[in-house]
């Protein structure tokens, strides 16, 4: 007899999991000034001026508006910066981040 094997091996590749995306969330408030928002969003999420001022004008009617999506360190990471912008100036300016489903 022989010591070598006719069995097949299967190698198994495991695939990395795409990272879970998280949703930044604008939320009204009736204190801090609109031309404020639009300045937070347009530094801290990159947005044009246009983008901005359409995602605090929807905040306001309906109370809350998703800024962004990113990964969620990243997400995490853009809310901190608005509402520290927001306490630094004075202004109870409200993001939150949540899972995107």
């Amino acid at each position: 007899m022989s010591d070598t094997s006719t069995e097949k091996r299967t190698k198994t590749i495991t695939k990395p999991e795409k990272p879970r995306l998280h949703k930044v969330i604008l939320v009204n408030d009736d204190f801090t000034p609109r031309e404020f928002v639009v300045t937070v969003l347009k530094k801290v999420f990159g947005l044009s001026e246009d983008e901005a001022y359409a995602r605090m004008m929807t905040a306001h009617t309906q109370g809350v508006c998703t800024i962004a999506v990113y990964t969620r360190e990243v997400a995490e990471t853009k809310a901190e910066d608005a509402i520290e912008a927001g306490q630094r100036a004075g202004f109870p300016l409200m993001v939150t981040t949540e899972p995107e489903e």
